[in-house]
């Protein structure tokens, strides 16, 4: 097993430790080209294996289908994962035709109590678990108050749903109006060398006064930082 370094995440008195590096699952949802959901399958066990126990899903992944390849890992190894999964990203059902592109699909936002009830209802009975360590609100709404989607999902944690709450791409005034209703364990927001606007748009500074944990998406830059692409003639035809 490596020996991956770990960070601690979580609320005062509420603590725990997961690793530096987490895996984010999207790719695994017909995002970036074909996939096999056997291959899948393979690559989250051998995660496990290797120390790799923090994963990153959402519902809006394949509209569903990402926590779906999820719950055949997790059925027999749930206690080996701090799972976090996200709501807010409304989207259309698709129909019998194949995905290509979940972006198609999806519609707006929503923060709505009875929305995220529904969302977490839904994400539980796909992931096949009882409990969600980490839940994040994937995108703000601009319709509801933030105080009445974090009541609810506040409501969540007492119920032993979830654990702990979380944003994604949120403001600084988002997040402090949201800690204000309940404490807020961690913002997954886009941070690397291609992108650094919450180093000055006061979004790390407010983590890092509330004591909250930033998760980085894209910390590679969707692939840009890796040192496999140095022209424009090095992406494919199909990139997007």
């Amino acid at each position: 097993m490596a020996n991956f370094p770990t960070v601690e995440i979580g609320v005062p008195g509420d603590k725990v430790r997961v690793p530096r590096i987490g895996l984010g699952t999207m790719g695994m949802s017909a995002v970036y080209g074909a996939v096999d959901d056997n291959e899948s399958v393979k690559v989250l066990n051998h995660a496990l294996d290797i120390g790799c126990t923090l994963w990153d899903t959402a519902d809006v992944y394949g509209l569903g289908h990402n926590e779906g390849v999820l719950s055949r890992v997790l059925k027999e190894r749930r206690n080996e994962v701090f799972l976090c999964t996200k709501f807010g990203v409304t989207f259309r059902e698709p129909g019998s035709e194949s995905i290509s592109n979940f972006a198609d699909y999806i519609t707006g936002s929503s923060g709505k109590p009875d929305y995220v009830r529904k969302c977490v209802e839904a994400s539980l009975q796909r992931l096949g678990t009882d409990r969600i360590d980490l839940y994040y609100m994937h995108r703000m709404d601009p319709s509801t108050p933030i105080e009445e989607t974090v009541a609810t999902m506040a409501e969540l944690v007492k119920e032993g749903k979830v654990r702990y709450l979380g944003l994604s791409e949120c403001t600084p005034e988002e997040l402090r109006r949201a800690y204000r209703v309940h404490p807020i364990a961690a913002v997954e927001i886009e941070y690397s060398a291609w992108s650094t606007h919450i180093e000055t748009n006061g979004l790390l500074d407010t983590c890092r006064e509330l004591g909250i944990t930033l998760v980085a998406y894209s910390p590679l830059g969707r692939g840009f930082l890796t040192g496999q692409i140095r022209s424009f003639e090095d992406l494919p035809e199909d990139d997007w």
